[in-house]
Formats: structure tokens, C-alpha cells, sequence
């Protein structure tokens, strides 16, 4: 009975471990050089991604150094959390800076047309196998694709309209890059944003069913993958911590 009850208080203090760990605000910083042969007005970006059922905290948000432009990964819902709820973080995330928008796989399973209109509303660009000319420099284009999971995803409409342009591609689902093979124009593409994979959200012993978030490092292209800010199913998290990115881009 001992042992049982000894036990039974090691589990509950480790589920109130990563019941802690998922709610946690943190920030990881990184620094982006698009293209060696031309020189760009310098951005600060925010990426966030896989916010789920997670509230936006505004204080903490407020907190954090001016940023340019905003990013949502996708996953900004899922199914049983409130509209309210999505437009209350929109609208912090989205304050006093452009922001865009692709869909995850959580938000193919809403009312996908009123998420869109909740966002628009907000001022959010949302792209979804498309692309925008980015205000701040000439020359440098922000894409987003539709989900993978969904089959939503058309890289080659995506890419359409890129010439000479240097791309940030959005893109919930890491695994946008083994496509790339299907378009001409991938030496275009600098950056890549994704999330969806929690980074594994609960790893023990540095196993986990995803690998860990990262900023993969290529010949032709940076691509950070985030363990997202929210978590699915139970909120809890171990050994992949909650994150939000603050890139620099020069």
C-alpha cells in the first residue's frame, strides 16, 4: 500500500508538471539572411503557431519587443473552443501589424468560413495557395499553402505568380518540402514556417512521436518548424516546450 500510494504521488506530481509546462509563454529568438546577393530592409516577425485551446495572454504579448509583422501557423482553433475565444486572440496577435494566416488541420474541421471571416475582420491575410507582395521590402513575397492533411495544398498555384521574388512560404505541415520537387521555382523559397507537430508534445527520455522543434538549416532555405504554443488532445507537455518566435530577417 505504501509503495502503491508512493507511487500514485509521483504520477500526480508529474502530470501537474506538464500540466504546468503547457501553459508556459516562451520566446525563442532566431536571425534569417533571405538572400546573400541582395540586401533587405531588416523585419521583425512574430510566428506563432498551433494556439488550439490556449488563450493569448496580453500582457505577456504586450511584453515582448515590437515586431513588424505577425504570422499565424495555423491550428488557431479546433473543434469546441469558442469564436469568441479565436477572435480575442486574433485580434491581440494581429495589433498594429500586418498578419497572416494559413490553415491547419484543426481549423479545416470548423466553419472554415466564418473563421476566415473572423480573421479578415481583424485585418489578417489570409492565404491559402496564394501569395502577397511583403510592404516592407520590394522583392520579397510572403506565400501560404493550404493543409497537407486536407489535401488542400497546391504548391504550384502558390508559387504561380513568383518570378524573381524571394519567398517566405507558409505552411502548417512540415512536410510541404518533400513537394517541393513539383515546381520549378523552388530556389525561390528562403524561408519556411511550420508547425503541427507540437514537437512531439510529450517526449520521455528524448523520444516522441515528432521530432523536437528546430530551425533546419538548407542550402537553399531555412525552414523552422515550432513546437506550437498550444497542445491537442490533453494539455500537457514534456521535453517540448510551448513556443513563440521572434525571427529577425535581414
Amino acid at each position: 500500500m505504501k509503495y502503491l500510494l508512493v507511487a500514485l504521488s509521483m504520477i500526480v506530481s508529474m502530470c501537474l508538471f506538464m500540466f504546468k509546462r503547457a501553459f508556459e509563454n516562451n520566446l525563442v529568438t532566431h536571425e534569417v539572411k533571405l538572400n546573400n546577393q541582395k540586401k533587405y530592409n531588416p523585419v521583425n516577425m512574430l510566428f506563432i503557431s498551433d494556439i488550439h485551446r490556449r488563450s493569448v495572454s496580453e500582457k505577456w504579448l504586450m511584453s515582448l519587443p515590437e515586431t513588424d509583422i505577425a504570422v499565424i501557423g495555423g491550428d488557431i482553433t479546433e473543434k469546441g473552443v469558442s469564436y469568441e475565444k479565436v477572435r480575442k486572440n486574433a485580434a491581440l496577435i494581429a495589433s498594429n501589424k500586418k498578419t497572416y494566416f494559413v490553415f491547419g488541420n484543426n481549423d479545416e474541421e470548423v466553419d472554415k468560413t466564418l473563421l476566415t471571416d473572423i480573421l479578415e475582420n481583424e485585418g489578417i491575410t489570409v492565404l491559402e495557395n496564394e501569395s502577397v507582395k511583403c510592404h516592407l521590402n520590394e522583392g520579397l513575397v510572403i506565400a501560404g499553402v493550404g493543409d497537407i492533411n486536407y489535401q488542400k495544398d497546391d504548391i504550384k498555384k502558390t508559387m504561380a505568380d513568383i518570378h524573381d521574388e524571394d519567398v517566405i512560404l507558409l505552411s502548417h505541415d512540415p512536410r510541404i518540402t518533400k513537394k517541393l520537387n513539383q515546381i520549378t521555382n523552388a530556389s525561390n523559397i528562403k524561408l519556411i514556417l511550420s508547425g503541427h507537430t507540437h514537437g512531439g508534445q510529450i517526449r520521455f527520455f528524448g523520444f516522441g512521436p515528432y521530432q523536437k522543434g528546430r530551425m533546419e538549416r538548407k542550402p537553399q532555405y531555412a525552414h523552422l518548424i515550432s513546437n506550437g504554443f498550444g497542445t491537442t488532445l490533453l494539455p500537457l507537455r514534456l521535453g517540448a516546450k510551448s513556443e513563440v518566435h521572434l525571427i529577425r530577417i535581414v
